[in-house]
């Protein structure tokens, strides 16, 4: 969750210019009023540069020194134009255009294309991926599907910095680059993909901007309108520009400097698409009368966290390090960073699982919990272990909220019993504005218990959940909002971007949590080979990994846990060693140069890391394999071994979870995974003991469950609650 969302919901808007300044620091105020000539915002993790660019522009707006239509904010990520367009809405000045790069090229490629070319602006490709394998195909080089994704990535790149395909095998060398097939088998690929796309007629996101940088070189006359337009100009994340992107802004400036960027070169975690810290740190070189703002009160984080972040990076080195921020926290103390040692992944995951049970029992919102991740794949284990501990989550996803499908509908739903007011039958018992929300919502799949486990169901669930609590707090904030109302706002968020918050923890890599924020962090899987990642092979590489945990640490706001274990699965041999990133800070590692801000730590020892004899290998029922995927360990075999489940007790068992989910008000996977109701109806279980031991079960759900589980795969009715002994 974001500050703007941490914050009020619905604030007033500022009644005056001066009134925007209101709550401003003395840094934040300098960068605010700083209008005129270019100005470099040098802004570390949680000191509130969003806060500063926005409140900048809309001071601007409201003082009358800045035409709305003439200003162009541009930053990286749809959510963070979103979120930038919403902010400024508030403070009341929403004319102002906040995009990405791309939307903001798309935008005048679309306009200026008939004047400049003639004709339709050819269509974007949907699956880029789609054309580059058809484009190996071509070229008789087969690719897997890891490595299509990656020749994907690779082209991409090439094209951010302006690689042709002739020149890109040189280029990867000359960095490094860790290509997934030899660099002149990615250069033919490269080059069909161009050919394919010009054949067809048809252009790829990267050409967006390519294509617009062409257009404004070539034609001064449409060059010259952009300048007229736009008379000033601001960068979100300036780290992360790319030498395309960089071009584009220098083309939309022309000769003028009306120009503010802000950014953290500490926070650059995207070279590997072409970003780079250098136009931040080579800014005051290019503009030698550019006022710098150096912002580093963090009001994010504890000093506890903050001094573990700024130790992280007072390690690091090269040329990003040595204009790191030193962040100062603003806020109390809190508790000392939690480094924990597992046994085993499964044991880390279930670790994890009920740290963050403790949490939530202890206060603590779910929505304000997040586990993150090296790679998507370390996902799996932690939704199943978050599952079986009955801990509602989500998955952090790209797509943006107002575009999905159901959605959508529920905007068209809401609108229409909005119209019919009280001739609307379905709104007939519905006594304010939630209650309505939640009669028209039941229509398209919105129910009061969760549905069980993850997937497509439940993500649907989960988006009309959300418009259930923004309507919740809508009627909060305003007593008597009409539905009509209510759509209104929906109408401006979904112009803004502006998404609800959906309830659960997050699960999420490190990089999509890149301007986020969570009240708990669990940082997990922080071993050699992942945390830095093994293909980190450069000094530089290494050092971008470093800041990416670094990332990754300053997302927490009062709670931080880390955590490692020593091998793969249970009764592996335990060759794993914590990430390098953690020597000289976690409490007895090498190098330790200083103790912990406000006390002493610790490592804790998870418990199969204590008694690592106490698991051995899962092996696969069926043909003796060791079992190391989660869902796999779960059924006790291979997922392409046969199965031998008993469908009719698994319906059964189905059936009786639903009943319970109602009975207790609780999502069903809460009481019981799907995973786990197949691994009890293809071991169909006779006692206590045998129950107890298929993963997903557990002391605490034998005690409630078993006796009802384990009459009905004795073919008997379930009779009651209760508990079983082996």
């Amino acid at each position: 969750m974001t500050a703007a969302t941490h914050s009020t919901l619905f604030p007033q808007v500022p009644e005056t210019a001066d009134a925007v300044l209101d709550g401003l620091d003395p840094e934040q105020r300098e960068v605010a009023t700083a209008l005129n000539g270019p100005v470099c915002v040098l802004a570390g993790a949680g000191t509130g540069k969003t806060r500063a660019i926005t409140h900048r522009i809309a001071y601007g707006v409201r003082a009358g020194i800045l035409q709305p239509s003439s200003v162009l904010a541009v930053t990286f990520t749809n959510r963070a134009a979103g979120e930038m367009r919403g902010r400024l809405r508030q403070l009341g000045a929403g004319g102002v255009q906040a995009r990405t790069f791309h939307s903001a090229a798309l935008r005048q490629l679309q306009y200026f294309w008939p004047k400049a070319v003639g004709g339709e602006l050819p269509r974007l490709v949907e699956r880029k991926v789609q054309l580059v394998a058809e484009a190996g195909a071509r070229c008789r080089i087969r690719l897997d599907r890891n490595e299509l994704r990656d020749a994907t990535g690779e082209i991409e790149w090439a094209k951010v910095t302006q690689t042709v395909a002739a020149d890109y095998p040189a280029a990867a060398a000359k960095l490094h680059r860790d290509a997934p097939r030899d660099p002149a088998e990615i250069a033919q690929i490269y080059a069909m993909y161009e050919q394919l796309k010009q054949d067809r007629g048809v252009i790829d996101f990267e050409d967006v901007l390519l294509l617009t940088v062409g257009v404004l070189q070539d034609r001064h006359d449409i060059a010259d309108q952009i300048r007229r337009q736009y008379q000033h100009f601001v960068v979100d994340e300036y780290q992360d520009v790319s030498p395309l992107q960089q071009r584009l802004l220098e083309l939309w400036l022309g000769e003028r400097d009306n120009l503010c960027v802000v950014g953290d070169a500490s926070q650059t975690i995207y070279s590997f698409t072409g970003a780079t810290p250098d136009h931040l740190l080579n800014f005051r070189t290019r503009h030698p009368g550019a006022t710098v703002v150096k912002l580093v009160r963090d009001y994010r984080s504890t000093p506890q966290v903050v001094h573990l972040a700024n130790g992280l990076l007072g390690q690091a080195s090269g040329r990003a390090a040595e204009h790191r921020l030193e962040l100062v926290s603003q806020r109390e103390a809190g508790p000392e960073p939690v480094y924990t040692e597992y046994g085993d992944e499964p044991a880390e995951a279930e670790g994890v699982a009920r740290r963050i049970r403790d949490l939530i029992a202890s206060g603590v919102s779910a929505g304000q919990i997040a586990v993150l991740y090296r790679i998507n794949a370390q996902s799996e284990i932690y939704e199943q272990a978050l599952a079986d501990a009955g801990v509602a989550y989500q998955l952090r996803g790209a797509e943006r909220f107002f575009e999905r499908p159901e959605v959508r509908e529920a905007g068209i739903a809401l609108r229409g019993a909005a119209r019919a007011g009280g001739n609307d039958s379905l709104l007939d018992d519905a006594v304010d504005l939630p209650s309505q929300v939640r009669a028209v919502l039941g229509t398209k799949g919105w129910t009061a218990v969760a549905p069980a486990g993850s997937g497509a169901v439940r993500d649907k669930w989960e988006s009309l959940a959300a418009l259930v609590r923004l309507a919740e707090d809508y009627e909060r904030a305003k007593p008597g909002a009409t539905l009509s109302d209510l759509v209104a706002e929906l109408d401006e968020r979904a112009a803004a971007q502006h998404a609800p918050t959906v309830e659960g923890v997050t699960l999420a890599s490190l990089h999509a949590a890149k301007g986020l924020e969570w009240d708990a962090v669990f940082l997990v899987g922080l071993t050699e080979g992942m945390m830095p990642i093994t293909y980190a092979k450069t000094d530089e590489q290494v050092e971008e990994e470093r800041r990416l945990l670094y990332v990754g640490v300053t997302r927490a706001r009062v709670h931080l846990a880390l955590s490692w274990s020593l091998s793969r699965s249970p009764g592996g041999r335990a060759s794993r060693r914590a990430s390098r990133f953690l020597n000289g800070l976690r409490p007895g590692s090498a190098g330790r140069a200083r103790s912990v801000a406000g006390g002493a730590g610790g490592i804790e020892r998870g418990p199969a890391a204590r008694k690592r004899t106490r698991r051995g290998p899962v092996l696969c029922r069926v043909c003796g394999k060791t079992l190391t995927e989660a869902g796999e360990m779960k059924l006790m075999r291979c997922e392409d071994c046969p199965s031998d489940m008993d469908e009719a007790l698994y319906e059964r068992l189905r059936d009786w979870r639903s009943h319970q989910a109602k009975e207790l008000g609780m999502p069903p996977y809460v009481i019981f995974t799907d995973k786990t109701l197949m691994a009890i109806a293809e071991a169909v279980p006779s006692s206590g003991h045998e129950l107890a031991v298929i993963s997903g079960v557990g002391a605490r759900k034998l005690d409630r469950f078993g006796t009802d589980v384990l009459a009905i795969c004795a073919g008997e009715t379930p009779g009651g609650d209760a508990e079983v002994t082996s």
